[in-house]
């Protein structure tokens, strides 16, 4: 009986260079129009989803809003007062500081600089009446850094003022810091934001009465503002009036047109 014998398995030639471009070229084009297909999916799905329903924030697609709410949670838990911002000598600061939006501060015709008082705003209290002259009194800080706008351009800014975690303290105000959130609003009530406490009692967190060591103008806010570096621009309030803690969070004027609650960098 003839034994069988397999024939001898014949490798196949190597490719040539011409051939291995050519399967390159097929698996980028396929990966990329199989991840453009998929985009594009994704997107439409987005824009077909329901809007949020109208509340402290509204204006954006309900996916989007529980997708940046987690965001927050992720970030606040991770959050902390070693977390500073970049700072610059003075000589790096811009003599011509941008005037980027004047919603809550233009055109209020009952705004009196002369009259201003930070009402602060307490849980089974009368309200405090704070001066300028009395923030003024307590220990001054700077901070010179990069502030930031949604809109994609950043400016190096020098800011003097008080701590917002010394003004607290100096008026014992402990109770309302173990609240979640702080707003802030302009005198007429025409422009807001809410803040977390985490951000509210950052090491950074200003009152600033000073811009390039001279009083703030009043395009620039005049004669309190906020100055929170850990966040963009639309969270630094100009011409505080109005300060109020609460456990949920304040109305927040951006929050509402569709913005990030958070709006943290």
């Amino acid at each position: 009986m003839k034994k069988v014998t397999k024939a001898p398995h014949q490798k196949k030639p190597p490719l040539s260079t011409a051939q291995k471009i050519k399967r390159r070229n097929f698996i980028s084009f396929s990966a990329f129009f199989a991840l453009s297909a998929g985009a594009v999916t994704g997107w439409k799905w987005l824009l077909d989803a329901p809007e949020e329903t109208p509340g402290i924030t509204a204006g954006a697609r309900a996916p989007l809003r529980r997708a940046l709410n987690k965001t927050e949670l992720f970030f606040r838990n991770f959050f902390g007062n070693n977390h500073l911002v970049k700072t610059y000598p003075k000589s790096r600061a811009a003599s011509q500081v941008r005037v980027n939006s004047l919603i809550g501060i233009e055109d209020d015709p009952n705004f009196d600089p002369k009259n201003w008082v930070l009402y602060v705003k307490r849980k089974n209290q009368s309200p405090l009446k704070i001066s300028l002259e009395e923030i003024k009194s307590l220990p001054k800080t700077e901070i010179i850094y990069d502030f930031k706008c949604v809109e994609g351009w950043d400016q190096i800014q020098h800011w003097a003022g008080v701590k917002l975690s010394d003004l607290l303290l100096h008026y014992k105000l402990d109770e309302q810091t173990k609240n979640q959130y702080m707003g802030l609003e302009t005198p007429n009530g025409e422009y807001y934001v809410g803040l977390e406490m985490e951000s509210v009692l950052h090491p950074q967190t200003l009152l600033a009465y000073e811009m390039n060591d001279k009083p703030l103008t009043l395009a620039h806010g005049a004669p309190l503002r906020l100055i929170v570096p850990v966040k963009y621009g639309i969270k630094n309030l100009k011409r505080i009036g109005t300060m109020t803690f609460s456990n949920s969070r304040p109305r927040d004027y951006w929050a509402e047109q569709g913005y990030d609650y958070y709006s943290g960098l």
